[in-house]
């Protein structure tokens, strides 16, 4: 990611935290309608998961200046993923389900310049992720 990308990433991070309840929530009705299978590896108090996943995506997002500092954390985030049942082709779904949330979520500040920065963003730490749990070349 260049250094513009990561800026452009966290200051439309920063736009969507104020609206972190609603955003999980469109996050999560997204997933389940364009992947039904993963529903089921959902099992908890979803306005719990909906805190987690924004909590994560806070730290991951705040991190992206130093990569490095995130990715132990999400090399364990990736195996622990896989004791729940996620399997690599999960990620794209995932993916998916996060640029279309952040697009509702941001409206017109929603630029191809946006969707290209956090595409980027998604995929080094998803690639990451996948690597690290499945091993490296795993397609996802």
């Amino acid at each position: 990611m260049t250094p513009t990308q990561v800026e452009m990433v966290q200051k439309s991070f920063s736009k969507v935290a104020p609206i972190a309840d609603q955003a999980a929530a469109l996050f999560y009705d997204r997933l389940f309608e364009i992947a039904p299978d993963v529903k089921p590896l959902f099992r908890g108090d979803m306005k719990e998961q909906g805190k987690k996943l924004m909590g994560t995506l806070a730290v991951v997002v705040g991190g992206l200046t130093r990569l490095e500092t995130i990715l132990p954390a999400a090399s364990g985030l990736a195996k622990k993923h896989v004791a729940y049942g996620v399997d690599a082709t999960h990620y794209a779904p995932v993916g998916a389900a996060l640029l279309w949330t952040l697009e509702k979520g941001l409206g017109p500040d929603w630029t191809p310049e946006l969707a290209a920065a956090w595409t980027t963003a998604y995929a080094t730490l998803s690639g990451y992720m996948i690597s690290e749990a499945y091993g490296p070349g795993t397609p996802a």
